[in-house]
């Protein structure tokens, strides 16, 4: 099957069962990463991933990697530090600068696909109260951990997540698993399988599953991340 181009001013993307077996999740390359094109290719089930020089390439892998976050708990070690007070915890206070820090390097993979362009137009969707960011801070307000994704109704699409101090990025992962349960999130997307993400509870799901949740629930009214309740031990 020839691998489709999408045009410069084309948003429409191929169907996700035509993407490639080989590698696992290939749809489509070409094309920008214009909030537009962003938005309508998470709508589908669909997101941007390459590496610095390449086109731009869409995958939808399958299986996909998610969280039911109905069956989050931490870990025993994680809720002893949560419980000592070590970190601190905040939404959308400095978006720009976590997609900053997510695109240094991280011990669990090489390289990072976070390029200017990808900060400079998630950021445009930070703005527009689609994507958003969970900040970590340590006892001396220095910035420690966090996460960014993109909220679409009712269902978190996980990007990336790092981390400066012990725990810092999990820590994050456990109050954003906290504010779905709370907004009745019910999933939230972490794309592609790795050790890191299996470690902090993921499962795989079909593709076909997959999109029967964005059917469901991505149309649904989005909670205010503005309301935002602090972090509950």
């Amino acid at each position: 099957m020839p691998l489709y181009r999408l045009g410069p001013i084309e948003y429409g993307f191929p169907p996700v069962d035509e993407a490639l077996d080989d590698p696992n999740g290939l749809l489509a390359v070409g094309g920008d990463l214009s909030p537009e094109r962003l938005l309508q290719a998470y709508r589908h089930g669909i997101f941007p991933w390459f590496n610095e020089d390449d086109p731009v390439c869409w995958w939808s892998p399958d299986p996909r990697c998610v969280f039911f976050t109905a069956d989050y708990k931490p870990s025993r070690s994680l809720g002893k530090r949560l419980r000592q007070g070590a970190f601190r915890f905040s939404v959308d206070r400095c978006f720009t600068e976590v997609m900053q820090a997510c695109a240094g390097p991280r011990h669990y993979a090489d390289g990072t696909w976070i390029q200017p362009d990808f900060i400079h137009n998630y950021s445009l969707l930070h703005q527009a109260g689609i994507a958003h960011s969970i900040e970590v801070w340590n006892e001396q307000d220095e910035l420690v951990g966090g996460l960014y994704g993109l909220n679409l109704g009712r269902l978190f699409f996980g990007e990336s997540m790092f981390s400066r101090q012990t725990d810092a990025s999990k820590a994050a992962f456990a109050y954003l698993m906290q504010l779905c349960q709370h907004w009745q999130i019910p999933l939230v997307d972490g794309q592609v399988e790795n050790e890191h993400l299996m470690s902090l509870g993921a499962v795989l799901i079909s593709r076909q599953e997959f999109c029967d949740w964005l059917h469901d629930h991505a149309d649904l009214p989005a909670p205010d991340w503005r309301q935002a309740p602090p972090f509950m031990l």
